[in-house]
């Protein structure tokens, strides 16, 4: 009885617009039906071997999916599997992997999927819809972690229409929503059963992933062990990746003491994030010799905002003025040339690196979103491009802390025996920058420099990174680094970011506490644009509404990954164009043995 009714209500909803094997924004894919493989894979991939990686602090808990507690790095990622992947040569496109068969509605109002059938959790279990609904709705729940309920909050119900199928419903039209609707990563309803989703503490969980967990010591190291029956093995959006034994990830408290671990030979891959690491510590007769090699990769990711970021739950940076001035004190080009070697390009937007990215003075369409708001906006949103604070010649730092004690002055405060103070209340202006790696002591210490010469005392500390996240999700902070990362196709994830709704939310990533109607507005523009001019221009808005808030202090981005290895690996001929190191990693393999002995023996008859 109850197939049948399903089947009956989806004949009384509004028909597929199509069913594929994959979808997109503007319907168009990269890899036909029946493709083999992506093309930044390899089908010459060696099966084998053992990748050691390094992650830094600890990890207490076993659910990636909750806001309380640390999961282990590679969870997620080799362990869970959502219903469909992005392809990382296409800014907009996702490919069945659980789910065989994707279909929006022609109303724009729901998607269906099709299951499957030879999906398997790691217990050998089937994929079921009723696990795919049990996932939604647990991820929308109170238990899970906030970002879930945020992204998935326009998917309203899912329901079982068959065996192998399911339809999401959605609250209103919304040109991405099937593609979030894709990204769901699928439980196992039957573990959760067992081990409460809220309570799973540290037993290994149960996914449909390449990889299950295999051994694991608190604080010290995970080993993930490739499922020898993993069911997506030979799929086109699989092969040739995840292609190692095992991956464990070795724990450090300190990202220079991992540093000198990696040369040492105790792990064999590393992003580097640290200017100075790469220009003067990656360097010695290993790396003279080939043994490590360290490399540019290229990309074309959207950079996004990494920035000083200003706790407006704080009464001192509530000000417009006091936060233009925080800006106005720090001194990149002095900062790029003395500590960074001159590597990176000076943030200028929230969407940095990409056309998102607000330029020149608003028109059209953008100019049309702003209107409304001009009374209530800085003038500067539209009489000014978004540029960065100079101390480049004709500019100095002198001439702009000059600036910033002016606008100090006439927010309130003033200058009294060298020191900042409130002038009503007499309190000092003093805060704490919190860190996260000692690594950018250097850059605070430059920058604390300029701030006591406005009379302000700001001092900074490192703290572990498991208090550091603990802070972080209660906004128990005055003043955080932090990069706002961004995609090709900015959407739900906008919510999270800058809405009033998040700013209250522990565990969201509205860090700065926004709590704006016109911001609100213009990130609703952003979920539902219809067209890619639409999304533009909402970002454009955004853009400049966020960047004359002055509610950072921008840093700066690299339009390529660093990175170091030990030269034991093979690659694909083809790089990706948007990803994270890690997922350019999981296509690479070990070399064998015999082709390392080969490869010396050429070498030792050519030095003869």
């Amino acid at each position: 009885m109850f197939i049948t009714i399903a089947i009956l209500l989806s004949l009384l909803a509004p028909p597929p617009l199509y069913a594929a094997h994959g979808v997109s924004l503007d319907g168009t894919l990269k890899y036909p039906a029946g493709f083999s493989h992506f093309d930044y894979t390899s089908l010459r991939a060696k099966q084998g071997g053992h990748l050691v990686l390094h992650a830094l602090g600890e990890f207490d808990k076993m659910n990636p999916f909750t806001l309380r507690g640390v999961a282990p790095d590679g969870l997620s990622a080799l362990v869970f599997e959502p219903l469909a992947v992005s392809s990382l040569d296409e800014p907009f496109a996702k490919y069945g992997l659980i789910a065989q068969d994707i279909s929006p509605a022609a109303d724009g109002m729901s998607v269906t999927f099709t299951l499957n059938p030879a999906a398997r959790f790691s217990d050998g279990t089937k994929v079921r819809p009723e696990d795919v609904k049990f996932s939604l709705e647990t991820l929308k729940g109170k238990d899970a972690h906030p970002f879930y309920q945020s992204y998935f909050h326009d998917i309203t119900k899912a329901l079982i229409l068959g065996p192998h199928k399911i339809r999401f419903y959605f609250n209103k039209p919304n040109r991405e929503l099937h593609l979030i609707a894709c990204e769901l990563p699928v439980l196992s309803e039957k573990f959760y059963q067992s081990h409460p989703f809220a309570k799973a503490g540290l037993v290994p969980p149960i996914g449909s992933g390449p990889y299950i967990v295999k051994k694991f010591a608190i604080g010290k190291s995970i080993t993930y062990e490739k499922n020898p029956n993993y069911w997506a093995k030979d799929l086109p959006v699989r092969r040739g990746m995840y292609n190692f034994s095992t991956i464990t990830y070795k724990y450090f408290r300190d990202q220079l003491v991992s540093m000198e671990a990696f040369k040492a030979g105790e792990f064999d891959f590393m992003p580097i994030n640290i200017a100075k690491q790469w220009a003067r510590d990656l360097n010695g007769p290993k790396f003279k010799s080939g043994k490590i090699i360290k490399k540019f990769l290229p990309h074309k990711n959207d950079a996004g905002m990494q920035g000083f970021v200003m706790n407006l739950r704080r009464p001192l940076f509530q000000d417009i003025r006091v936060r233009q001035a925080m800006g106005l004190a720090f001194d990149f080009a002095w900062t790029n040339r003395a500590l960074f070697f001159g590597q990176y390009t000076r943030s200028a937007s929230y969407f940095s690196n990409s056309d998102l990215a607000a330029t020149g003075l608003p028109k059209g369409r953008e100019l049309a979103l702003l209107e409304p708001f001009r009374a209530q906006l800085p003038l500067a949103v539209f009489n000014k491009p978004p540029t960065p604070v100079s101390t480049k010649p004709p500019g100095s730092l002198r001439k702009n802390l000059r600036k910033a004690a002016k606008l100090l002055a006439a927010a309130g405060w003033q200058v009294r025996h060298g020191q900042l103070v409130n002038g009503k209340t007499g309190a000092p202006f003093r805060f704490e920058i919190l860190l996260a790696s000692p690594s950018f002591t250097r850059v605070m210490a430059a920058y604390a420099q300029n701030l006591k010469r406005l009379g302000i005392a700001a001092s900074y500390r490192t703290i572990d990174p498991a208090l550091y996240t603990r802070r972080i999700d209660n906004f128990n902070f005055d003043m955080v680094v932090n990069v706002f990362g961004q995609s090709q196709s900015p959407g739900n994830e906008q919510r999270d970011y800058w809405s009033s709704q998040a700013a209250g939310r522990k565990g969201s990533r509205n860090l700065i506490g926004l709590k704006s109607k016109i911001i609100d507005t213009l990130v609703d523009k952003i979920i539902y644009a219809k067209t890619r001019e639409d999304l533009r221009a909402a970002c454009h808005a955004l853009d400049r509404v966020l960047w004359y808030g002055y509610y950072v202090v921008p840093n700066w981005y690299l339009a390529r990954h660093r990175v170091a290895y030990w030269n034991k690996f093979g690659r694909p001929a083809t790089l990706p164009t948007y990803y994270q190191p890690f997922q350019a990693l999981m296509t690479w393999w070990i070399r064998s043995q015999k082709t390392e002995r080969r490869k010396s023996l050429i070498l030792i008859t050519k030095n003869h």
